[in-house]
């Protein structure tokens, strides 16, 4: 299986519209040598440009939504779209995008269907940004593609593991990262995405952004990590397309070579029917 991580570069000086656009040719120029595309979070407004989150808020199915499922069915290929910052109608219904605010992932698949859209769990920023601005999701998303299953969550999720458990126990096989993670921070971006394949024998695909968005310099270096924990793709700092092609049976062989995922005594949900 190939995936290709668009590691697009966000800067203030590029209006979203420009960017969803150049989004959009970057996931095409990927049709023939990817089955599967991923873009990281936030990328038409920035993850830390927080006064955009609600001028720039769309419905699930708006203009990010129609530009990445025509690139999905164009290019043929499935798609994490990233995460766009959605902008939901209100419980009693009254008007259109008064609802509230969620960072929300788009998965299309490769005939420009919607596979799944995850609303994301953990909100980073403490009593500020996204923590205050957005909502929080309940759910737990996974897709089922042809040769894997994947776990779908976002940035700041890396840092709770207890999540991807959870996605583990829904089968899931490879875990997708969209994120805006900074500079920074970035030793704990790379020690992380080690850690969650680790501790769950799954693949990893983390995509992030580059440039510098509200001020924030990005961390850049999207990786892709196997279910033993080594490094088999890694980009830079700027804008890049990493392309990696890795086997999705060797998950099974893993945890039946090593099959620590059976000697788990806390946490366990039930057997699903």
């Amino acid at each position: 299986m190939r995936a290709s991580l668009i590691q697009i570069r966000v800067d203030d000086d590029e209006s979203p519209n420009s960017r969803r656009l150049r989004a959009a040719s970057m996931v095409r120029e990927q049709a023939g040598s990817a089955d599967l595309v991923v873009l990281p979070e936030l990328w038409t407004t920035g993850a830390f440009a927080y006064e955009a989150f609600s001028t720039e808020a769309e419905p699930l199915e708006g203009p990010t939504y129609e530009a990445m499922a025509k690139a999905a069915s164009d290019a043929g290929v499935w798609l994490h779209a990233g995460t766009i910052p959605e902008r939901t109608v209100s419980d009693s219904g009254s008007a259109a995008g008064d609802g509230p605010l969620y960072n929300t992932a788009l998965v299309f698949s490769p005939d420009g269907e919607l596979a799944a859209a995850y609303r994301k769990i953990h909100r980073f920023g403490f009593d500020k940004g996204e923590a205050v601005l957005m909502s929080a999701g309940e759910e737990l998303v996974t897709v089922r593609l042809p040769e894997t299953v994947l776990g779908v969550t976002t940035c700041y999720d890396l840092r709770f593991p207890e999540l991807y458990r959870g996605l583990v126990d829904r089968g899931a096989e490879t875990l997708l990262v969209s994120a805006g993670w900074p500079e920074r921070r970035r030793a704990h971006w790379t020690l992380l995405a080690q850690a969650r394949a680790v501790e769950n024998q799954a693949y990893v695909l983390a995509c992030g952004t580059a440039g510098t968005h509200a001020g924030v310099p990005q961390a850049g270096h999207s990786i892709v990590v196997d279910p033993w924990g080594e490094v088999i793709g890694e980009a830079g700092a700027g804008e890049e397309v990493l392309t990696v092609e890795f086997d999705a049976a060797g998950v099974a062989a893993t945890r039946e070579r090593f099959p620590a995922l059976k000697d788990r005594r806390l946490g366990l949900e039930p057997p699903r029917r």
